[in-house]
């Protein structure tokens, strides 16, 4: 099964800014205060709503706020709070009050991928401040002895600040400002100095921009807003007759930006070094299939849900789940000829319900030549049509068909399953 997205390294397939200011566009609203985002689309008209960017921004600041949500309460940080608290090494060396000890425990444990950075303290004394220097999101935890008295604390999180502006940037095709004390912070984008609204319309460098934010903490602590920003004109795309039929197109974009990420550079990672693994190499050589399969299902285990291995023969392994999406092929080489070709997922059905629930709020339902796979709405789910309404349990949904390309081939079927209203 795929790893959710907060167990795994952060992607990055943030979209270029020149890209995003070159979409012709549509009007925008004036600001107004806020502490977050407002909730998006109701069915009203857009000219009663501030605009068309306006509530494409709402509806993005919601999906801007899951995401950085993954570094509050997700599988990841349970993971990091975890084995933090159950280092032996690190228990040990602050039992000692050692900082070179602690500091080598606390390294090790950044290596693990499991945190971006770490803060170790007894009393007023700091043993260890290891891994990124600018991060978000602190989780506090405590260090306990063998007998589980308290013997001191840490602070830890699972997200750096080019993890969060990434992943938000990407998901969003935004861009995003980090900003304490009115100023931003370096590495986010650029904004005047000065204190700002929550939400509004600013420019910059001659392009007008729409944003919203939401507040946050900075690592090892203190406040921090989040601000997400557009070009105005580049939400021409997303705009609709009202304000819901806007927010159905901006978080189906969304959905469909959720399975292009694994199509992307994640995958072309694995791709070559499936192609520079010296055992399947040798194995496909000599059309080896034990030996090939040996050799993919130890492939298998780092971020890569299913592997087929080919030669000119037939298949010579194939190893993986049933339900894998998002395929992508390439040759395998050896002594400068050709000897075979793969094909690979790096995600599988479930990864993709998950990331879509988490990231955006969004239920989903997969076929299979017509047979439903996955489900996550619940017991007896309705019939969907490719596009329309779905009324569940008092629930009422937009429905957005995502035609994914199957494991190796054929379409699996994604009624993406949008709320109204969305929030």
């Amino acid at each position: 099964m795929a790893r959710p997205l907060g167990m795994r390294a952060i992607a990055t397939r943030a979209a270029p800014l020149a890209l995003a200011a070159a979409i012709a566009g549509c009007g925008s609203g004036a600001g107004r205060s806020s502490t977050g985002p407002a909730s998006a689309g109701a069915g009203r008209s857009q000219a009663t709503t501030g605009g068309c960017a306006a509530t494409v921004l709402e509806a993005l600041g919601h999906v801007a706020m899951r995401v950085y949500h993954e570094g509050v309460s997700s599988e990841r940080t349970g993971a990091a709070l975890h084995f933090t608290k159950a280092s032996l090494p690190l228990r040990e060396a602050v039992e000692r009050d050692d900082p070179a000890a602690a500091r080598a425990a606390a390294e090790g444990l950044i290596a693990g991928g499991h945190m971006t950075s770490l803060r170790v303290t007894r009393g007023a004394t700091v043993l260890a401040d290891v891994g990124a220097r600018d991060a978000v999101a602190p989780l506090s935890g405590t260090i306990t002895n063998a007998a589980g008295a308290r013997i001191g604390s840490f602070v830890t999180t699972v997200w750096a600040d080019e993890g969060l502006l990434a992943e938000t940037q990407g998901i969003a095709e935004s861009v995003v400002a980090l900003r304490a004390n009115g100023r931003s912070l370096a590495g986010s984008f650029p904004i005047r100095s000065g204190e700002l609204p929550a939400t509004g319309t600013l420019h910059t460098k001659g392009v007008a921009y729409r944003y919203t934010s939401y507040p946050a903490e900075a690592f090892p602590s203190g406040p921090l807003r989040v601000y997400l920003l557009r070009p105005v004109r580049s939400t021409a795309r997303l705009c609709g007759a009202t304000a819901e039929d806007t927010v159905f197109n901006t978080i189906s974009r969304v959905a469909s930006l959720i399975y292009d990420g694994e199509t992307g550079g994640r995958a072309e990672v694995q791709v070559q070094r499936v192609q520079r693994d010296p055992g399947l190499l040798a194995a496909v050589a000599r059309r080896d299939a034990s030996v090939a399969r040996r050799a993919v299902a130890r492939l298998l285990n780092q971020h890569i849900v299913r592997l087929r291995v080919s030669t000119a023969a037939g298949v010579l392994a194939d190893v993986g789940g049933p339900y894998v999406l998002a395929p992508v092929s390439a040759p395998l080489r050896a002594g400068g000829r050709t000897i075979g070709s793969i094909v690979l997922s790096i995600q599988d059905d479930e990864g993709y319900l998950r990331l879509a629930k988490r990231l955006a709020g969004l239920d989903v339902l997969m076929y299979m030549d017509g047979r439903l796979v996955k489900n996550s709405l619940g017991p007896a789910p309705p019939t969907v049509p490719r596009r329309g309404l779905v009324h569940y349990r008092g629930r009422t949904f937009r429905v957005f068909t995502l035609d994914a390309r199957a494991f190796p081939s054929g379409v699996l079927r994604i009624a993406v399953l949008i709320p109204i209203p969305y929030a």
